[in-house]
Protein backbone atom coordinates (compact mmCIF):
# COMPACT_ATOMS: atom_id res chain seq x y z
CA UNK A 1 0.00 0.00 0.00
CA UNK A 2 1.39 3.15 -0.79
CA UNK A 3 2.35 5.43 1.97
CA UNK A 4 0.48 8.79 2.71
CA UNK A 5 2.53 12.09 2.13
CA UNK A 6 1.52 15.54 4.88
CA UNK A 7 2.89 19.09 4.12
CA UNK A 8 3.31 20.70 7.31
CA UNK A 9 3.67 24.48 6.86
CA UNK A 10 4.47 26.84 9.85
CA UNK A 11 6.98 29.20 10.63
CA UNK A 12 6.92 28.11 14.28
CA UNK A 13 9.77 25.61 14.74
CA UNK A 14 8.20 24.13 17.86
CA UNK A 15 5.29 23.50 16.20
CA UNK A 16 6.44 21.60 13.55
CA UNK A 17 8.49 19.35 16.24
CA UNK A 18 5.45 18.98 17.77
CA UNK A 19 3.16 18.03 14.89
CA UNK A 20 5.76 15.92 12.96
CA UNK A 21 6.87 13.87 15.98
CA UNK A 22 2.55 13.30 16.36
CA UNK A 23 2.02 12.29 12.96
CA UNK A 24 5.39 10.10 12.17
CA UNK A 25 4.20 7.56 14.58
CA UNK A 26 1.23 6.68 12.40
CA UNK A 27 3.49 5.93 9.26
CA UNK A 28 2.89 8.51 6.94
CA UNK A 29 5.74 10.62 5.20
CA UNK A 30 6.16 13.81 6.56
CA UNK A 31 7.38 17.17 4.62
CA UNK A 32 7.68 20.55 6.45
CA UNK A 33 8.02 24.05 5.13
CA UNK A 34 8.16 27.76 6.82
CA UNK A 35 6.65 29.96 4.92
CA UNK A 36 3.60 29.98 2.12
CA UNK A 37 6.22 30.05 -0.84
CA UNK A 38 8.36 27.54 -0.31
CA UNK A 39 5.07 25.35 0.30
CA UNK A 40 4.22 26.51 -2.42
CA UNK A 41 7.17 25.48 -4.98
CA UNK A 42 7.36 22.16 -3.07
CA UNK A 43 3.60 21.19 -3.43
CA UNK A 44 3.32 22.21 -7.47
CA UNK A 45 6.84 20.16 -7.59
CA UNK A 46 5.76 17.09 -5.80
CA UNK A 47 1.85 17.05 -4.36
CA UNK A 48 1.41 15.97 -1.18
CA UNK A 49 -1.94 13.91 -0.07
CA UNK A 50 -2.58 16.41 2.71
CA UNK A 51 -1.50 20.16 3.75
CA UNK A 52 -1.60 21.60 7.27
CA UNK A 53 -1.32 25.03 6.59
CA UNK A 54 -0.74 27.79 9.35
CA UNK A 55 -2.94 30.96 9.19
CA UNK A 56 -0.17 33.48 10.77
CA UNK A 57 3.01 33.35 8.76
CA UNK A 58 5.44 36.38 7.96
CA UNK A 59 5.40 36.99 4.23
CA UNK A 60 2.11 35.50 2.74
CA UNK A 61 -0.58 34.16 5.17
CA UNK A 62 -2.41 31.02 5.27
CA UNK A 63 -5.37 32.66 3.62
CA UNK A 64 -3.16 33.67 0.50
CA UNK A 65 -1.24 30.23 0.27
CA UNK A 66 -4.55 28.35 0.05
CA UNK A 67 -5.42 30.86 -2.37
CA UNK A 68 -3.00 30.24 -5.04
CA UNK A 69 -2.81 26.58 -4.19
CA UNK A 70 -6.53 26.29 -5.00
CA UNK A 71 -5.77 28.29 -8.40
CA UNK A 72 -2.84 26.36 -9.25
CA UNK A 73 -3.63 23.19 -12.08
CA UNK A 74 -1.17 21.17 -10.01
CA UNK A 75 -2.62 21.84 -6.59
CA UNK A 76 -6.19 22.28 -6.20
CA UNK A 77 -7.33 19.19 -5.72
CA UNK A 78 -4.96 18.92 -2.46
CA UNK A 79 -7.19 19.07 0.78
CA UNK A 80 -6.02 21.55 3.03
CA UNK A 81 -6.48 21.82 6.89
CA UNK A 82 -6.08 25.23 8.46
CA UNK A 83 -4.01 25.50 12.05
CA UNK A 84 -4.96 28.52 14.39
CA UNK A 85 -4.95 30.00 17.41
CA UNK A 86 -8.20 31.98 15.88
CA UNK A 87 -11.34 31.80 17.21
CA UNK A 88 -13.21 34.50 15.14
CA UNK A 89 -16.02 32.51 13.60
CA UNK A 90 -15.87 35.02 10.72
CA UNK A 91 -11.77 33.91 9.57
CA UNK A 92 -13.32 30.12 9.57
CA UNK A 93 -15.94 30.78 6.83
CA UNK A 94 -13.18 32.69 5.11
CA UNK A 95 -11.22 29.61 5.16
CA UNK A 96 -13.58 27.73 4.03
CA UNK A 97 -14.64 29.57 1.04
CA UNK A 98 -10.84 29.62 -0.25
CA UNK A 99 -10.98 25.69 -0.41
CA UNK A 100 -9.83 24.30 3.14
CA UNK A 101 -11.57 21.36 4.72
CA UNK A 102 -11.30 21.63 7.81
CA UNK A 103 -9.55 23.52 10.65
CA UNK A 104 -7.37 22.19 13.47
CA UNK A 105 -7.01 25.05 17.09
CA UNK A 106 -4.06 25.84 18.71
CA UNK A 107 -2.78 24.39 21.39
CA UNK A 108 -2.99 21.25 19.42
CA UNK A 109 -4.58 17.64 21.19
CA UNK A 110 -2.71 14.99 19.30
CA UNK A 111 -5.88 12.63 19.35
CA UNK A 112 -7.81 15.00 17.39
CA UNK A 113 -4.96 15.83 14.88
CA UNK A 114 -4.66 12.32 14.26
CA UNK A 115 -8.38 11.73 14.04
CA UNK A 116 -8.70 14.99 11.53
CA UNK A 117 -5.76 13.85 9.39
CA UNK A 118 -7.36 10.16 8.85
CA UNK A 119 -10.49 11.36 8.37
CA UNK A 120 -8.76 13.73 5.45
CA UNK A 121 -6.63 11.27 4.14
CA UNK A 122 -9.26 8.44 4.15
CA UNK A 123 -11.19 10.68 1.96
CA UNK A 124 -8.55 11.72 -0.37
CA UNK A 125 -8.00 8.23 -1.07
CA UNK A 126 -11.85 7.73 -1.66
CA UNK A 127 -11.43 10.83 -3.88
CA UNK A 128 -8.60 9.67 -5.91
CA UNK A 129 -10.08 6.15 -6.21
CA UNK A 130 -13.39 8.05 -7.56
CA UNK A 131 -11.81 9.72 -10.13
CA UNK A 132 -9.84 7.15 -11.39
CA UNK A 133 -12.75 4.72 -11.20
CA UNK A 134 -14.83 7.75 -13.13
CA UNK A 135 -11.93 8.00 -15.63
CA UNK A 136 -12.15 4.68 -16.35
CA UNK A 137 -16.04 4.88 -16.53
CA UNK A 138 -15.48 7.72 -19.11
CA UNK A 139 -13.04 5.63 -21.00
CA UNK A 140 -15.13 2.45 -20.64
CA UNK A 141 -18.19 4.83 -22.10
CA UNK A 142 -16.27 6.49 -24.76
CA UNK A 143 -14.96 2.95 -25.73
CA UNK A 144 -18.41 2.06 -26.21
CA UNK A 145 -19.36 4.73 -27.77
CA UNK A 146 -17.02 4.28 -30.42
CA UNK A 147 -17.60 0.44 -30.45
CA UNK A 148 -21.80 1.62 -31.19
CA UNK A 149 -20.85 3.66 -33.72
CA UNK A 150 -18.69 1.25 -35.54
CA UNK A 151 -21.17 -1.28 -35.38
CA UNK A 152 -23.69 1.64 -36.44
CA UNK A 153 -21.36 2.05 -39.38
CA UNK A 154 -20.83 -1.47 -40.17
CA UNK A 155 -25.01 -1.77 -40.23
CA UNK A 156 -25.50 0.97 -42.48
CA UNK A 157 -22.69 -0.75 -44.41
CA UNK A 158 -24.16 -3.93 -44.51
CA UNK A 159 -27.10 -2.86 -45.23
CA UNK A 160 -26.07 -0.74 -47.78
CA UNK A 161 -24.67 -4.00 -49.31
CA UNK A 162 -27.88 -6.09 -48.85
CA UNK A 163 -29.89 -3.08 -50.81
CA UNK A 164 -27.39 -3.32 -53.41
CA UNK A 165 -27.72 -7.02 -53.35
CA UNK A 166 -31.14 -6.97 -53.00
CA UNK A 167 -30.90 -4.62 -56.47
CA UNK A 168 -28.35 -6.94 -58.49
CA UNK A 169 -30.45 -9.71 -57.94
CA UNK A 170 -33.85 -7.57 -58.82
CA UNK A 171 -32.20 -6.73 -61.49
CA UNK A 172 -31.03 -10.04 -62.39
CA UNK A 173 -34.34 -11.70 -62.02
CA UNK A 174 -35.73 -8.77 -64.03
CA UNK A 175 -33.10 -9.64 -66.93
CA UNK A 176 -33.92 -12.97 -66.47
CA UNK A 177 -37.87 -12.67 -66.74
CA UNK A 178 -37.12 -10.54 -70.40
CA UNK A 179 -35.19 -13.27 -71.33
CA UNK A 180 -37.58 -16.04 -70.53
CA UNK A 181 -40.37 -13.76 -72.15
CA UNK A 182 -38.25 -13.52 -75.69
CA UNK A 183 -37.38 -17.06 -75.20
CA UNK A 184 -41.24 -17.99 -74.89
CA UNK A 185 -41.90 -15.10 -77.59
CA UNK A 186 -39.21 -16.42 -80.02
CA UNK A 187 -40.28 -19.81 -80.18
CA UNK A 188 -43.84 -18.67 -79.72
CA UNK A 189 -43.37 -17.02 -83.47
CA UNK A 190 -41.19 -19.83 -85.04
CA UNK A 191 -43.35 -22.17 -84.07
CA UNK A 192 -46.83 -19.91 -85.66
CA UNK A 193 -44.40 -18.99 -88.20
CA UNK A 194 -43.36 -22.32 -89.68
CA UNK A 195 -47.32 -23.26 -89.07
CA UNK A 196 -48.90 -20.65 -90.88
CA UNK A 197 -46.26 -20.80 -93.55
CA UNK A 198 -46.59 -24.64 -93.95
CA UNK A 199 -50.35 -24.32 -93.97
CA UNK A 200 -50.40 -21.49 -96.72
CA UNK A 201 -48.00 -23.51 -99.03
CA UNK A 202 -50.44 -26.50 -98.78
CA UNK A 203 -53.47 -24.11 -99.50
CA UNK A 204 -51.34 -22.81 -102.15
CA UNK A 205 -51.00 -25.94 -104.32
CA UNK A 206 -54.69 -26.71 -104.08
CA UNK A 207 -55.92 -23.14 -104.74
CA UNK A 208 -53.37 -22.69 -107.43
CA UNK A 209 -55.16 -26.10 -109.13
CA UNK A 210 -58.44 -25.16 -108.43
CA UNK A 211 -57.72 -21.76 -109.60
CA UNK A 212 -56.02 -22.42 -112.86
CA UNK A 213 -58.77 -24.89 -114.06
CA UNK A 214 -61.79 -22.90 -113.12
CA UNK A 215 -61.15 -20.73 -116.31
CA UNK A 216 -60.60 -23.95 -118.61
CA UNK A 217 -64.26 -25.63 -116.88
CA UNK A 218 -65.93 -22.22 -117.62
CA UNK A 219 -64.87 -22.36 -121.36
CA UNK A 220 -65.49 -26.15 -120.97
CA UNK A 221 -69.23 -25.98 -119.31
CA UNK A 222 -70.09 -23.37 -121.84
CA UNK A 223 -69.48 -25.29 -124.94
CA UNK A 224 -71.31 -28.19 -123.39
CA UNK A 225 -74.19 -26.25 -122.57
CA UNK A 226 -74.04 -24.67 -126.38
CA UNK A 227 -74.33 -28.50 -127.67
CA UNK A 228 -77.06 -29.02 -125.16
CA UNK A 229 -79.05 -26.12 -126.44
CA UNK A 230 -78.51 -27.68 -130.18
CA UNK A 231 -79.28 -30.78 -129.23
CA UNK A 232 -82.46 -29.57 -127.58
CA UNK A 233 -83.32 -27.93 -130.70
CA UNK A 234 -82.76 -30.48 -132.76
CA UNK A 235 -84.93 -33.09 -130.80
CA UNK A 236 -87.66 -31.03 -129.66
CA UNK A 237 -90.01 -33.43 -130.80
CA UNK A 238 -88.42 -36.43 -128.62
CA UNK A 239 -90.71 -36.57 -125.94
CA UNK A 240 -87.92 -38.40 -123.99
CA UNK A 241 -85.79 -35.86 -124.28
CA UNK A 242 -88.21 -33.73 -122.68
CA UNK A 243 -89.49 -36.02 -120.13
CA UNK A 244 -85.61 -35.76 -118.92
CA UNK A 245 -85.19 -32.45 -119.01
CA UNK A 246 -87.53 -32.20 -116.74
CA UNK A 247 -86.42 -34.54 -114.62
CA UNK A 248 -83.09 -32.99 -114.34
CA UNK A 249 -84.50 -29.56 -114.26
CA UNK A 250 -82.39 -28.72 -117.38
CA UNK A 251 -82.85 -24.77 -117.92
CA UNK A 252 -82.35 -24.55 -113.79
CA UNK A 253 -79.02 -26.32 -114.56
CA UNK A 254 -78.41 -24.06 -117.38
CA UNK A 255 -78.67 -21.16 -115.39
CA UNK A 256 -76.98 -22.06 -112.14
CA UNK A 257 -74.09 -24.24 -112.95
CA UNK A 258 -72.50 -20.40 -114.25
CA UNK A 259 -73.21 -19.24 -111.41
CA UNK A 260 -71.46 -22.19 -109.23
CA UNK A 261 -68.42 -21.89 -111.14
CA UNK A 262 -68.14 -17.97 -110.15
CA UNK A 263 -68.79 -18.62 -107.05
CA UNK A 264 -66.42 -21.25 -106.68
CA UNK A 265 -63.82 -19.15 -108.27
CA UNK A 266 -64.42 -16.24 -105.15
CA UNK A 267 -64.11 -18.55 -102.72
CA UNK A 268 -60.73 -19.72 -104.24
CA UNK A 269 -59.94 -15.87 -104.57
CA UNK A 270 -60.46 -15.73 -100.76
CA UNK A 271 -58.51 -18.60 -99.80
CA UNK A 272 -56.34 -17.19 -101.95
CA UNK A 273 -55.81 -13.60 -100.39
CA UNK A 274 -55.94 -15.98 -96.84
CA UNK A 275 -53.06 -18.12 -97.62
CA UNK A 276 -51.08 -14.40 -98.48
CA UNK A 277 -52.46 -12.85 -95.55
CA UNK A 278 -51.15 -15.70 -93.47
CA UNK A 279 -47.95 -15.35 -95.43
CA UNK A 280 -47.55 -11.73 -94.58
CA UNK A 281 -48.64 -12.18 -91.11
CA UNK A 282 -45.68 -14.56 -90.14
CA UNK A 283 -43.13 -12.78 -92.63
CA UNK A 284 -40.69 -15.38 -92.08
CA UNK A 285 -38.63 -14.69 -94.81
CA UNK A 286 -37.79 -11.06 -93.29
CA UNK A 287 -35.76 -10.86 -90.34
CA UNK A 288 -33.94 -7.77 -90.38
CA UNK A 289 -35.56 -4.69 -90.86
CA UNK A 290 -37.73 -4.04 -93.99
CA UNK A 291 -39.77 -0.59 -95.41
CA UNK A 292 -43.35 -2.14 -95.69
CA UNK A 293 -46.81 -0.63 -95.61
CA UNK A 294 -48.88 -1.00 -91.97
CA UNK A 295 -51.74 -1.32 -93.34
CA UNK A 296 -50.95 -4.26 -95.32
CA UNK A 297 -50.13 -5.80 -91.73
CA UNK A 298 -53.11 -4.63 -89.98
CA UNK A 299 -55.49 -5.88 -92.71
CA UNK A 300 -53.85 -9.33 -92.78
CA UNK A 301 -54.27 -9.52 -89.25
CA UNK A 302 -58.02 -8.54 -89.47
CA UNK A 303 -58.23 -11.21 -91.55
CA UNK A 304 -56.91 -14.02 -89.96
CA UNK A 305 -59.69 -13.07 -87.10
CA UNK A 306 -62.19 -12.65 -89.39
CA UNK A 307 -63.92 -15.63 -88.33
CA UNK A 308 -63.74 -13.99 -84.23
CA UNK A 309 -65.48 -10.84 -85.72
CA UNK A 310 -68.59 -12.52 -87.13
CA UNK A 311 -71.92 -12.72 -84.78
CA UNK A 312 -72.49 -15.80 -82.83
CA UNK A 313 -75.57 -16.52 -80.91
CA UNK A 314 -77.32 -13.29 -79.56
CA UNK A 315 -73.61 -11.51 -79.53
CA UNK A 316 -73.53 -9.36 -82.46
CA UNK A 317 -71.02 -8.80 -85.21
CA UNK A 318 -67.90 -6.55 -84.14
CA UNK A 319 -67.69 -4.02 -86.33
CA UNK A 320 -64.23 -3.00 -87.37
CA UNK A 321 -64.00 0.76 -88.58
CA UNK A 322 -60.71 1.63 -90.26
CA UNK A 323 -59.67 5.46 -90.29
CA UNK A 324 -56.49 5.00 -92.15
CA UNK A 325 -54.13 7.73 -92.65
CA UNK A 326 -52.04 8.70 -95.46
CA UNK A 327 -48.53 6.72 -94.62
CA UNK A 328 -45.12 6.08 -95.84
CA UNK A 329 -43.45 2.40 -95.81
CA UNK A 330 -42.18 1.80 -92.51
CA UNK A 331 -39.00 0.79 -91.51
CA UNK A 332 -39.81 -2.71 -89.21
CA UNK A 333 -39.72 -6.25 -88.52
CA UNK A 334 -42.86 -6.79 -89.95
CA UNK A 335 -43.45 -10.70 -88.09
CA UNK A 336 -43.21 -9.02 -84.53
CA UNK A 337 -45.04 -6.32 -85.18
CA UNK A 338 -48.09 -7.97 -86.49
CA UNK A 339 -47.90 -10.16 -83.41
CA UNK A 340 -48.43 -6.70 -81.53
CA UNK A 341 -51.24 -5.78 -84.00
CA UNK A 342 -52.56 -9.42 -83.38
CA UNK A 343 -52.24 -9.35 -79.23
CA UNK A 344 -53.89 -5.86 -78.95
CA UNK A 345 -56.81 -6.78 -81.81
CA UNK A 346 -57.49 -10.07 -80.13
CA UNK A 347 -57.69 -8.67 -76.24
CA UNK A 348 -60.45 -5.91 -77.77
CA UNK A 349 -62.25 -8.86 -79.02
CA UNK A 350 -61.82 -10.23 -75.61
CA UNK A 351 -62.98 -7.34 -73.82
CA UNK A 352 -66.27 -6.83 -75.90
CA UNK A 353 -67.09 -10.99 -76.00
CA UNK A 354 -67.07 -10.40 -72.33
CA UNK A 355 -69.12 -7.19 -71.84
CA UNK A 356 -72.25 -7.84 -69.92
CA UNK A 357 -74.83 -6.39 -67.53
CA UNK A 358 -77.05 -7.59 -64.57
CA UNK A 359 -80.48 -8.24 -64.99
CA UNK A 360 -81.93 -5.29 -62.42
CA UNK A 361 -84.87 -8.35 -61.55
CA UNK A 362 -82.71 -11.76 -61.23
CA UNK A 363 -79.43 -10.41 -61.46
CA UNK A 364 -78.18 -13.14 -64.57
CA UNK A 365 -75.31 -11.95 -66.37
CA UNK A 366 -76.60 -10.89 -70.00
CA UNK A 367 -75.12 -9.78 -73.34
CA UNK A 368 -75.22 -5.64 -73.64
CA UNK A 369 -77.69 -4.44 -76.53
CA UNK A 370 -74.57 -2.03 -77.69
CA UNK A 371 -73.14 -2.28 -80.74
CA UNK A 372 -69.79 -3.29 -80.85
CA UNK A 373 -66.96 -2.10 -82.40
CA UNK A 374 -63.12 -1.63 -83.19
CA UNK A 375 -61.92 1.41 -84.38
CA UNK A 376 -58.16 1.34 -85.82
CA UNK A 377 -56.77 5.16 -86.84
CA UNK A 378 -53.27 5.85 -88.19
CA UNK A 379 -51.61 9.27 -89.22
CA UNK A 380 -48.25 10.57 -89.41
CA UNK A 381 -47.20 12.64 -86.67
CA UNK A 382 -44.32 15.30 -86.30
CA UNK A 383 -40.42 14.26 -86.31
CA UNK A 384 -40.81 11.43 -88.89
CA UNK A 385 -42.65 9.24 -86.54
CA UNK A 386 -46.43 7.69 -87.19
CA UNK A 387 -49.09 6.32 -84.82
CA UNK A 388 -51.87 3.73 -85.07
CA UNK A 389 -54.48 3.47 -82.54
CA UNK A 390 -56.60 0.54 -82.01
CA UNK A 391 -59.62 1.29 -79.50
CA UNK A 392 -62.75 -0.79 -78.19
CA UNK A 393 -65.72 0.05 -76.61
CA UNK A 394 -65.90 -2.41 -73.99
CA UNK A 395 -65.74 -2.31 -70.19
CA UNK A 396 -62.67 -0.42 -70.26
CA UNK A 397 -59.85 -1.46 -67.67
CA UNK A 398 -59.52 -0.17 -63.62
CA UNK A 399 -56.86 1.58 -62.37
CA UNK A 400 -55.10 -1.33 -60.42
CA UNK A 401 -54.89 -3.31 -63.43
CA UNK A 402 -53.60 -0.58 -65.10
CA UNK A 403 -50.43 -0.65 -63.26
CA UNK A 404 -49.89 -3.72 -64.06
CA UNK A 405 -51.04 -4.04 -67.57
CA UNK A 406 -47.70 -4.40 -68.98
CA UNK A 407 -46.24 -6.52 -65.92
CA UNK A 408 -44.76 -10.28 -67.55
CA UNK A 409 -47.55 -12.91 -66.27
CA UNK A 410 -50.25 -10.59 -64.92
CA UNK A 411 -53.64 -11.79 -66.39
CA UNK A 412 -57.57 -10.81 -65.69
CA UNK A 413 -58.29 -13.74 -68.03
CA UNK A 414 -59.33 -17.46 -66.16
CA UNK A 415 -57.10 -20.25 -66.48
CA UNK A 416 -56.25 -21.35 -69.96
CA UNK A 417 -57.24 -18.00 -71.34
CA UNK A 418 -54.43 -16.32 -71.18
CA UNK A 419 -50.88 -16.37 -70.35
CA UNK A 420 -49.93 -12.53 -69.23
CA UNK A 421 -47.06 -12.27 -72.06
CA UNK A 422 -49.15 -11.07 -74.78
CA UNK A 423 -48.57 -7.06 -73.79
CA UNK A 424 -45.32 -7.15 -71.87
CA UNK A 425 -44.39 -9.14 -75.37
CA UNK A 426 -45.85 -6.42 -77.00
CA UNK A 427 -43.85 -3.25 -75.36
CA UNK A 428 -40.61 -5.12 -75.67
CA UNK A 429 -41.36 -5.56 -79.81
CA UNK A 430 -43.05 -1.71 -79.93
CA UNK A 431 -40.14 0.04 -77.23
CA UNK A 432 -37.03 -2.19 -77.55
CA UNK A 433 -36.80 -3.74 -81.23
CA UNK A 434 -38.12 -0.53 -83.03
CA UNK A 435 -37.89 2.48 -80.59
CA UNK A 436 -40.89 3.29 -80.21
CA UNK A 437 -43.91 3.90 -77.45
CA UNK A 438 -46.50 1.54 -76.43
CA UNK A 439 -49.27 3.48 -74.27
CA UNK A 440 -52.62 2.37 -72.94
CA UNK A 441 -56.18 4.63 -72.52
CA UNK A 442 -58.70 3.68 -70.32
CA UNK A 443 -61.36 6.20 -69.64
CA UNK A 444 -63.85 5.96 -66.80
CA UNK A 445 -67.07 5.87 -69.47
CA UNK A 446 -65.62 2.63 -70.51
CA UNK A 447 -63.42 1.47 -73.60
CA UNK A 448 -60.05 1.22 -74.11
CA UNK A 449 -57.15 2.61 -76.88
CA UNK A 450 -53.94 1.52 -77.37
CA UNK A 451 -51.31 3.94 -79.06
CA UNK A 452 -48.99 2.76 -80.93
CA UNK A 453 -46.00 5.18 -81.86
CA UNK A 454 -42.97 4.45 -84.56
CA UNK A 455 -40.58 5.81 -86.48
CA UNK A 456 -40.20 5.78 -89.61
CA UNK A 457 -36.98 4.85 -90.19
CA UNK A 458 -34.21 3.68 -87.63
Amino acid sequence: METSTILIVDDNSSNLDVLSEALAGSGWEIWVATDGETAIEQAEYSQPDLILLDVMMPGIDGFETCHRLKASRLTHEIPVIFMTALSDIGDKVKGFNLGAVDYITKPFEQKEVLARVNLHLTLRSLTKTLAQQNLLLKQEIEDRLAAEAALHQLAQELEKRVEERTAELSQALDHLQKAQVQIVQSEKMACLGQLVAGVAHEINNPISCISNNIPIAKEYIADLLGMIRLCQHSVTSTSEFEDKSLEIELDFIVEDLPKIIDSMAVGTERLYNLSLSLRNFSRLDTSALTPVNIHDGLDSTLLILGHRLKAKGTFPEIAVIKEYGELPLVECYPGPLNQVFMNILANGIDALEEYTISCPLCGEKKQSNHSPQIRICTEMLEGDRVVIRIADNGVGITEEVMQHLFTPMFTTKSVGKGTGLGLSISREIVEEKHGGKLTCISSPEGGVEFVIELPIQH
